[in-house]
């Protein structure tokens, strides 16, 4: 909206050019997500207290947690009010890329609100059952792959790091690929999200890895010299990830350790979904699943530990996903969090670095 109104007047205010620079509105759209989020945190969380929305402690985690009972949950609305306002604020609304983004990412979040709201409902911790949540994922996700697939005439290779020439096209498979990979790491972060700030901090390394990839990607002599895919207009997207790692930074003021506010099923499952429609718009599918390694590995733990009592009625881990194991074996909590957080770093510098190894 800024962009629309004031950019324009650099014909008469020169100054005003800065506006066309992406990076210039990206930086201001982290700072106006982060002031939003300073703003309005604490009477979000005050009007969630008011209204009963508070956490219930499932039966199926660690004791020490039954301390977090009636912690108000649904925080993840704060980040949504302040990753989209900069968004609309800042970004070119004439991009279609943001538009999808921004609907799907929206899309997954009434999903994710309707499970929290059952859960406080029925104060058990369980929510909507996965045969009714997963259609509803699936439903937004076909829709956000059906349109990247027609609409936008969109290229269907899969572009493979450290491989130059290997771009395999998945011709019409790349819309199930499509929704695996938004479903998929819509509920990795929403099994990441067990412990205060756990998940929002490898969500921001993720978002400002893709940054990166949104810029580079949307640039054409950059994705020339580094052999990726040009992709023209996802450089728009750069401001959206802005405004990912502000609304991120500031809701980790009030999550972090002991949580004000809990984040939801409203804000990881729209945040997850966000990095996997991130990922298909700028062709870094596979780079996703390295910088957000640390939900791959809570994922990959539940599936192992199902999977082993399923056929050999032991368990793999003392608790599934994974931080739980860990909390299990007397890790305190702020431990776990911040050796997950480090993981993250370093997961997030090692898909940075497929740029360069091709």
């Amino acid at each position: 909206m800024l962009y629309h109104l004031i950019y324009p007047l650099h014909t008469v205010y020169s100054f005003l050019n800065v506006f066309r620079y992406i990076t210039f509105r990206t930086i201001y759209a982290t700072l106006t997500a982060l002031v939003i989020s300073f703003i309005i945190g604490p009477w979000l969380i005050k009007k969630l207290t008011d209204f009963q929305m508070r956490q219930s402690i499932r039966e199926d985690v660690p004791r020490s947690h039954l301390t977090k009972e009636g912690t108000p949950t649904m925080g993840g609305t704060l980040i949504l009010f302040a990753l989209i306002a900069p968004t609309l604020l800042w970004a070119d609304l004439t991009n279609r890329y943001v538009w999808l983004v921004l609907l799907t990412t929206l899309g997954f979040s009434i999903v994710g609100f309707l499970d929290d709201l059952k859960k406080v409902k029925d104060r058990d911790g369980m929510g909507i059952k996965a045969r009714y949540k997963f259609p509803l994922q699936i439903g937004i996700a076909l829709a956000t792959t059906w349109i990247l697939y027609i609409t936008l005439d969109f290229n269907t290779q899969l572009w493979v790091p450290f491989l130059k020439r290997t771009t395999p096209d998945l011709g019409w498979l790349y819309i199930p690929f499509g929704v695996l990979v938004i479903v998929g790491t819509s509920n990795a972060v929403n099994l990441t999200d067990g412990l205060d700030g756990l998940a929002i901090g490898p969500v921001m390394v993720s978002g400002a890895t893709f940054l990166l990839f949104c810029y580079l990607s949307g640039h054409y002599k950059f994705a020339h010299y580094l052999q990726i895919a040009f992709i023209r207009g996802s450089g728009e997207l750069t401001i959206f990830c802005g405004g990912l790692v502000g609304a991120g930074l500031g809701f980790l003021w009030f999550n972090t350790y002991p949580a004000q506010v809990f984040m939801g099923d409203t804000g990881s499952l729209a945040l997850g979904a966000a990095l996997g429609t991130l990922a298909l718009v700028t062709k870094h599918e596979i780079p996703l699943a390295i910088v957000g390694g640390i939900f791959v590995l809570e994922t990959v733990s539940v599936i192992m530990q199902v999977v082993s009592f399923r056929l050999r009625k032991r368990r793999i881990f003392r608790m599934a996903p994974l931080h739980h194991h860990f909390e299990l074996k007397g890790w305190v909590e702020p431990k776990v969090i911040v050796r997950f957080w480090i993981i993250a770093i370093i997961l997030g510098l090692v898909a940075i670095s497929t740029l360069k190894l091709r």
